[in-house]
């Protein structure tokens, strides 16, 4: 909000060059909240397909969550004025290499409810497959069921 003001004043006061750089400045403070976003929906991705695999099993909570991160992460990354999206899909494939390790340590918490530790169950998950499954549900936009 003091961006707003200071670019405000800055329009008022005539000062174009600074009034460009306070722009810019917001523009990157977007886009880092819209790529925090999409990151913490692949989290929860991720962890419910580890889960999956792990347990070789699946749940309905676990499908619409599933569903849901993917609606979530489409729906952020898609700009919707100015057209195409945040993250292109190498961007995407890195964002899912930097959450598997958080993902993968919170779904031990709850896979074989909790009796695993990361180690174990990375063990009985196959991470590359999960991995393209990921980004083959954000790139189709669908839900497996």
């Amino acid at each position: 909000m003091e961006e707003l003001f200071e670019l405000r004043t800055c329009i008022e006061e005539g000062r174009y060059t600074d009034a460009l750089f306070l722009v810019g400045e917001m523009e990157d403070m977007s886009k880092d909240d819209k790529i925090n976003k999409i990151e913490s929906f692949m989290e929860v991705l991720l962890l419910h397909l580890i889960k999956q695999h792990a347990e070789k099993r699946s749940t309905r909570s676990w499908e619409v969550s599933i569903f849901n991160s993917v609606h979530q992460i489409n729906k952020t990354n898609k700009r919707r004025k100015a057209g195409g999206y945040y993250l292109k899909q190498d961007e995407l494939k890195d964002a899912i290499e930097e959450s598997y390790p958080i993902a993968l340590k919170r779904a031990s918490l709850e896979a074989f409810e909790g009796s695993l530790d990361e180690t174990e169950l990375a063990r009985k998950a196959d991470e590359e497959q999960i991995k393209k499954e990921a980004l083959a549900l954000i790139s189709d936009g669908k839900n497996i069921h």
